[in-house]
């Protein structure tokens, strides 16, 4: 049960594997964040976290097919969760993964450092995965350093 004062929502949706929806769940994560009256810093830094999880999800869940990935927003105060989940191929060596410049697609430019901007610009990651079931990528962050305004953004 919520405790007075306190203010939360939360947002999940729902989406294909094409690079063109990594720009719209980044354009999300910054909308749901702005009633905090975050700095341009934190909404920046926010949004590189969330939108490396998001292209994680694309770029490796499905790599033969197309599937569907899952973007789940959640704020309890100035605490924001997000969890990115994916139910494709799965990582078999999350630790190993998530080494700064480790990938599985070398012919790719700036591979590998999706992980390390996800710690550098979240409070807390915590990455769940299970080959051949999918991958879960959970941000959380503390921001905002005004109160929360009541306009429509």
């Amino acid at each position: 049960m919520r405790q007075a004062g306190e203010i939360g929502n939360s947002l999940k949706m729902v989406f294909r594997n094409h690079p063109e929806n990594e720009r719209i769940v980044r354009t999300t994560a910054a909308v749901f964040v702005s009633i905090l009256d975050p700095t341009l810093e934190e909404i920046s830094d926010f949004k590189t976290a969330v939108s490396e999880a998001v292209t994680n999800a694309i770029i490796h869940a499905y790599p033969e097919t197309g599937g569907d990935i899952e973007a789940y927003f959640k704020r309890e105060n100035r605490k924001i969760t997000v969890i990115i989940t994916d139910y494709g191929v799965g990582i078999k060596d999350v630790k190993k993964s998530m080494q700064p410049l480790y990938t599985t697609l070398h012919t790719q430019e700036r591979s590998g450092m999706g992980f390390t901007f996800m710690e550098a610009f979240s409070d807390e990651i915590t990455v769940k995965s299970e080959p051949g079931k999918g991958t879960s990528v959970k941000l959380i962050k503390t921001m905002g350093k005004g109160e929360e305004c009541g306009e429509d953004l």
